[in-house]
């Protein structure tokens, strides 16, 4: 089976989630025995901070417009399945170029559906319309749960299936050798919905404890947000060292976006990297967190200051390592990157009445 799939980027993670998302899957579907092209969209802030242009488990081809896909017409016409992802620099000029060329099954890739929708209900999404949906056999979507029985009544979807971010597991693991020499980190670009949230959840309980040891990581914060002395600023941080943030780490704290919140069902690839770490993780609430790790159990939910400084002076250590193993073990039975490559096949199954997986899956990622 040729797929071929036009993403937002798969050779820089600068600024945007987008890149783990897809490397994890196509190093899952590389594994299986894909393989895969990865055509990408020239962006300068992209091209200034490429920290995997050569991914070793696909090919990888830059084009700078949109015209310039007409050097790739002929793959996405012999292609068993096209992929068009969220974001995409003129989307809709994309997919209309995908609809129209492409003989094979047709998915668009939603690794931001609450936004999306939200967007689409204001008539001001720049990278798909509504007529477009439709067009799609498969709409596959970052967000599960209810909002799956939305783009199909809604929206129009022939197919809504979710499949979510995931963790490589040869890539995030744990390093008992590591000393977690800091008691919370968070890992995440500035946002500025999701600040209040930090703000709550680290910034204050930092306050309260100066003797604790917190750390945040991630690009764009603003000047204005407070400099305490005990809360380590890492402006950027590559994928590559993710894993050796993690494995410093007691508690990561998880703090979602306002839409993926009221959407639910929105699980973050921090979650299943942290937890393959067998890092313990605090979070915030939203619908459908317990059909990914079971809060109490597996994950802490945290609704205020009080109750991060709880979790963190108050745990027992033999209990919050265990809380680290069993959210392992969950991650690790149901949320790697080679399970989302077995679910998307499925879904091509379903789509095409089986037709579209012979023995060698072809996979070109646009």
């Amino acid at each position: 089976m040729n797929i071929v799939i036009l993403g937002l980027s798969i050779t820089s993670s600068w600024g945007n989630g987008h890149a783990t998302t897809y490397r994890a899957l196509v190093r899952g579907l590389a594994s299986r025995g894909h393989d895969v092209l990865f055509l990408e969209r020239d962006a300068p802030w992209y091209a200034d901070n490429r920290d995997l242009p050569q991914p070793p488990y696909c090919r990888t081809q830059i084009y700078d417009r949109v015209e310039a896909l007409g050097a790739a017409a002929d793959q996405i016409a012999a292609a068993d399945l096209v992929i068009v992802g969220s974001y995409v620099p003129e989307g809709i000029a994309v997919a209309d170029a995908v609809l129209r060329t492409a003989r094979g099954c047709t998915a668009f890739y939603d690794i931001d559906t609450p936004v999306t929708l939200a967007s689409l209900q204001r008539n001001a999404t720049e990278y798909l319309e509504r007529r477009q949906i439709p067009g799609f056999d498969l709409y596959l979507s970052f967000t599960g749960g209810p909002t799956l029985d939305r783009l199909v009544s809604e929206f129009g979807a022939r197919r809504a299936r979710a499949l979510y971010c995931s963790v490589d597991p040869d890539l995030y693991l744990e390093d008992p050798s590591t000393s977690r020499d800091r008691d919370l980190g968070y890992l995440g670009t500035y946002s500025p919905d999701r600040q209040p949230t930090l703000s709550r959840l680290l910034l204050e309980p930092a306050t309260a404890w100066p003797q604790g040891r917190f750390v945040i990581a991630g690009p764009q914060y603003p000047a204005s947000m407070p400099s305490l002395p005990n809360v380590e600023r890492i402006t950027h941080l590559p994928p590559a060292d993710h894993r050796a943030f993690y494995n410093r780490l007691r508690f990561t704290l998880n703090v979602t976006r306002r839409d993926m919140v009221e959407a639910g069902y929105s699980p973050s690839v921090r979650l299943f990297e942290a937890a393959a770490c067998g890092t313990p993780i605090i979070s915030d609430e939203w619908p459908g967190l317990e059909s990914v790790l079971a809060p109490g159990r597996e994950i802490l939910v945290a609704r205020n200051a009080a109750e991060v400084l709880d979790y963190l002076r108050e745990l027992p250590e033999d209990a919050r390592a265990a809380l680290g193993r069993r959210a392992k073990d969950r991650v690790l039975q149901a949320h790697t990157a080679v399970h989302r490559a077995m679910e998307l096949e499925q879904y091509v199954q379903e789509a095409t009445g089986g037709r579209m997986l012979p023995d060698r899956t072809i996979v070109r990622i646009v």
